[in-house]
């Protein structure tokens, strides 16, 4: 289960060769989003339904014709074209990944969410690795990101009390 990042599907191949490999579907739906929002920026409604009008295409594991109706947007605007094109290889590039209706048949989970909730040690592998690869130095200078990530996790590991403390403020 992954984002879609190259490095992720590395590591899997490395660590498990021939392991089922699927993107999270929340991400991906999210890549929808972001690019309705691109699309319509001023428009939440006319967002929306560009999203359910192309959204079942990827629940329905037809990567192919979602790949196809993006291509077939021709934005006039050079920067929107660009994020069109990206967002268009990056369903095309993970199409096997994301063929949810066999994965549900195998009884597989097609989201993350579950992982995420029952593996916090394995969360702290997962910043580790993100940081040892840039991934989160990445999105913010100086390494502003992986430590927005990792000092909560790290107080919370090693003084138990100040967990309790704080969850206990919300």
């Amino acid at each position: 289960m992954g984002d879609g990042a190259d490095w992720i599907w590395n590591i899997c191949e490395e660590q498990f060769p021939g392991a089922i490999q699927i993107v999270d579907l929340y991400h991906a739906r999210q890549h929808l989003w972001d690019l309705g929002g691109k699309l319509h920026p001023n428009d939440e409604k006319a967002k929306r339904r560009w999203v359910m009008a192309h959204q079942h295409f990827l629940d329905d594991g037809k990567i192919e014709k979602l790949v196809a109706k993006l291509r077939s947007l021709s934005p006039d605007n050079p920067e929107l074209a660009a994020a069109v094109r990206i967002e268009a290889s990056y369903f095309e590039r993970n199409a096997e990944r994301m063929r949810y209706p066999k994965f549900r048949k195998q009884n597989l989970f097609v989201g993350s969410g579950v992982i995420e909730a029952g593996c916090p040690f394995e969360a702290d592998r997962v910043i580790a690795e993100a940081v040892a690869r840039g991934a989160l130095a990445a999105r913010a200078p100086g390494c502003a990101g992986a430590q927005m990530a990792v000092r909560p996790r790290a107080l919370f590991q090693t003084v138990p009390a100040v967990e309790t403390v704080f969850l206990n403020t919300l």
